[in-house]
């Protein structure tokens, strides 16, 4: 498939679908040839992996994994040393309503040009109602021990945050507030965050995470 002979991973730095994805891989400690994507200018061999042309993807000896959640959930079957997915089924309830409605609302808050039709004040008003209830539900994290339902949905928190983080931290939702800098303070969300260089096709990627 590649040099060494690894999944191939593409990936995007900033996009919170791709740091979920980066990060169950990191604590499972299945190393990718990480492919770093310039969304404006898509590889021909990404496009050609990729159904939905969107990243994350994983290219592995089975096949093509074309979602995030599903990327998570294949690197922690792997290997999962911290029980991530041993979570209450109530969690994959969370993991939708972020991935649904309160992404819905942040994408029309943060890029409110792209919707004209949309109101960003209301939108922001529905995906504060996702995250005061996600407050109501948290306590140091979503459940008893860090699961996926945390690390899936804090990079769309995070992403929501720094849309206005002034506002953010005025906002009456005190454990959503200590939980994200909690995370993101992590070393865990350090290693996953590492620049890289936009992939060439012919170049080798970069093996992530560096060490096991």
């Amino acid at each position: 498939m590649n040099q060494i002979d690894i999944p191939i991973f593409y990936s995007f730095r900033r996009c919170p679908y791709a740091i979920r994805a980066r990060l169950a891989l990191a604590v499972a400690r299945v190393q990718v040839d990480l492919r770093e994507v310039v969304l404006r200018d898509k590889p021909d061999a990404f496009l050609q992996t990729s159904p939905s042309g969107t990243v994350p993807c994983l290219q592995h000896a089975e096949g093509v994994i074309d979602e995030s959640l599903d990327v998570m959930i294949w690197a922690l079957q792997q290997h999962d040393p911290e029980g991530w997915l041993d979570m209450p089924a109530e969690g994959w309830d969370w993991i939708a309503r972020c991935d649904g409605a309160f992404k819905t609302a942040l994408d029309r808050t943060k890029y409110a040009t792209r919707y004209p039709d949309a109101d960003p004040q209301a939108e922001r008003a529905k995906a504060m109602a996702f995250l005061q209830d996600l407050d109501q539900q948290i306590n140091g994290w979503v459940f008893a021990h860090p699961t996926i339902a945390d690390y899936a949905i804090l990079p769309f928190v995070r992403q929501f945050a720094f849309i206005d983080k002034a506002q953010f931290d005025r906002e009456t939702i005190p454990q959503v507030q200590a939980w994200l800098p909690g995370f993101l303070g992590t070393q865990a969300f350090a290693d996953v965050m590492g620049k890289y260089p936009q992939w060439i096709a012919g170049s080798d990627g970069i093996v992530f995470p560096g060490t096991l």
